[in-house]
């Protein structure tokens, strides 16, 4: 049986998702002027499709369908876009959407450590007693 049903695992993929993002943006922020540079992104969609696939539902009938399990080990991809140029070198960064990817990104990296600030501050006060 998992300790704490697996939360702090999923909290700790969550930020490593959040910092790849930050970096991919922050380095397509720094290559705005560079010629024929693509901007990259961090695919999550896949690793979702994966994650599901691994849930197990309660079966209450025996001809209820079973999710199927797939336990391998996911990971973000980087990828990059080809199909678009905005600028006349062939660059394709948009400073003002990767601005505002950035900022998305903060908040959703902020959300994830005061959530993981809350269950460690639960922790101390479960082990100290209530106090």
């Amino acid at each position: 049986m998992p300790l704490f049903n697996n939360t702090f695992q999923v909290l700790n993929r969550s930020l490593d998702y959040a910092s790849l993002k930050n970096q991919t943006i922050s380095n397509n922020i720094a290559n705005v002027d560079t010629p024929n540079y693509k901007a990259k992104n961090v695919e999550f969609k896949n690793v979702l499709n994966q994650a599901q696939s691994s849930m197990e539902a309660n079966r209450t009938h025996q001809k209820h369908l079973p999710f199927h399990s797939n336990n391998g080990s996911s990971q973000f991809q980087v990828v990059t876009s080809q199909d678009t140029t905005y600028n006349h070198n062939g660059n394709n960064v948009d400073v003002d959407k990767e601005m505002t990817e950035l900022a998305k990104n903060q908040i959703y990296y902020q959300a994830l450590v005061d959530r993981i600030n809350g269950k460690f501050n639960s922790l101390k006060t479960v082990i100290r007693g209530g106090q």
